[in-house]
């Protein structure tokens, strides 16, 4: 592996993308900055935010790098939703996607992100507020929604800390 990229929107998968580098030595580059630093080619880690169940820039990065694994960045609890996301983004069964819980703050989205999200939160809100019968994960929505819950942690990047040691083993055992 060459370098982690990564494409973020309110500063979630840049948290992780420099956990990452922090603890794998591996360069970390946002997208713009790595159009000019990382050649085309190159093996990487692609982390990008979720967006209506689609992993942003990965289209764009995987047309220019070997992409080796794909951390996507949401709202929602680390390890879920990992099979719509992959179908959504068109992720290859091959190319590991882990699913990350990331911070959400709407006054950190920028433009049109942000005016959607207001809606969508106020909406959301409401409905979740009158339901009774409310499950966990629903629970934990609302509460993410009403205080802009800080939910980056690096025992969130687990599987992913796995997945890299297997796959150096898995390397050094071929040569």
């Amino acid at each position: 592996m060459e370098a982690i990229i990564y494409t973020t929107n309110t500063g979630s998968a840049e948290q992780y993308a420099k956990m990452l580098a922090e603890k794998t030595g591996l360069s970390v580059f946002s997208m713009e900055e790595a159009k000019s630093k990382v050649e085309e080619g190159s093996e990487i880690i692609y982390l990008g935010w979720i967006m209506a169940a689609q992993v942003k820039g990965y289209k764009t990065a995987a047309k220019k790098y070997k992409i080796r694994a794909v951390c996507a960045v949401g709202m929602e609890r680390t390890g879920t939703r990992t099979e719509e996301i992959r179908e959504k983004t068109c992720v290859p069964d091959e190319i590991p996607l882990f699913t990350l819980q990331g911070n959400f703050n709407v006054k950190k989205l920028h433009g049109l992100y942000r005016l959607m999200m207001n809606m969508m939160v106020k909406m959301v809100t409401k409905q979740l507020e009158a339901k009774t019968d409310r499950t966990q994960r629903e629970s934990e929505m609302l509460e993410i929604m009403m205080n802009d819950g800080e939910r980056v942690r690096e025992e969130n990047l687990a599987e992913v800390f796995e997945w890299l040691k297997s796959e150096t083993a898995t390397r050094i055992q071929k040569i």
